[in-house]
């Protein structure tokens, strides 16, 4: 059985995007595409092997000042962001976004790698900068697992009827995929043990991988494909980040891909809150 599998997740990027973006100065705006860049390719963090990361969302309610050395927690609570967990990165002396994005993922690589992480501000004075990275508390209002699940399978087959780019890759419309309950099955599965363990990768606890996984619930197709989301709170925002990564969007937009089943699973007790998975099958 072939496996592909992506961790996550331009041109769907959405209007939310995009006003971000114009609120910040250039060298600001261009640290966070670096930073998405970076996080969006396997990635090595000292013995850590990272997975390709969706883009963190900018917002502006993140674009602390450079001089506040205060709670970080207040300072959120104050500008209206609410918060979960956030971590506050300060540099002095970096002239420009490349050198910003060279000190960040040196010495602060687990923080960027971390798939909890979904949103950023970037804040820069002279040569001083600040990034804050957040995760918000879950306020979407989200049905059963299969229910969402099929509303992943809705958004992706929105997706897949419009010609697009993923990354350097051009696809066109592709004919839309019908949910199968085997891998809807797995996906719920793997969700839950991720959600319930606490941790974000395609291996499980016992390193089964996506196919392994997929025949164990009595899928009996050839070929089986993975994106997995942490962090996000709605379908559409989960869809939204993997067409923004070119190797889910890639999954995503296959021609040769024909099924699906998805579903996400909540533990207030890990660190993203919330885990999904889309598994894509063909015969």
């Amino acid at each position: 059985m072939g496996v592909m599998a992506n961790g996550w997740r331009a041109a769907a990027l959405g209007l939310g995007w995009v006003l971000a973006c114009t609120a910040m100065a250039g060298e600001e705006r261009q640290l966070v595409d670096a930073l998405n860049n970076y996080r969006g390719q396997p990635q090595r963090c000292g013995e850590q092997a990272s997975l390709a990361l969706p883009p963190l969302a900018p917002d502006t309610r993140l674009q602390l000042s450079v001089q506040g050395s205060g709670d970080l927690n207040a300072a959120l609570a104050s500008a209206g962001y609410p918060m979960v967990t956030a971590r506050a990165i300060s540099l002095s002396g970096p002239r420009d976004a490349p050198a910003a994005l060279a000190a960040v993922t040196s010495a602060y690589c687990q923080v960027v790698l971390d798939p909890q992480f979904v949103d950023v501000g970037v804040r820069q004075e002279g040569r001083d900068w600040r990034i804050v990275l957040a995760r918000p508390l879950l306020t979407a209002r989200l049905g059963s697992a299969e229910a969402e699940g099929r509303k992943l399978l809705e958004q992706i087959n929105q997706a897949r009827a419009q010609a697009r780019q993923c990354g350097a890759q051009p696809f066109a419309a592709a004919a839309p995929l019908s949910w199968d309950m085997a891998l809807a099955t797995a996906a719920e599965g793997h969700s839950r043990d991720m959600a319930n363990n606490n941790y974000f990768d395609h291996a499980d606890r016992t390193g089964a991988l996506p196919g392994d996984r997929a025949e164990l619930a009595g899928f009996t197709g050839g070929t089986v494909g993975e994106n997995i989301a942490a962090g996000q709170d709605s379908a559409a925002k989960v869809v939204q980040g993997w067409l923004a990564s070119p190797g889910h969007c890639a999954n995503l937009m296959n021609p040769s891909l024909q099924t699906l089943g998805a579903a996400y699973a909540t533990d207030p007790k890990s660190d993203a809150g919330i885990y999904w998975t889309a598994l894509f099958g063909a015969p």
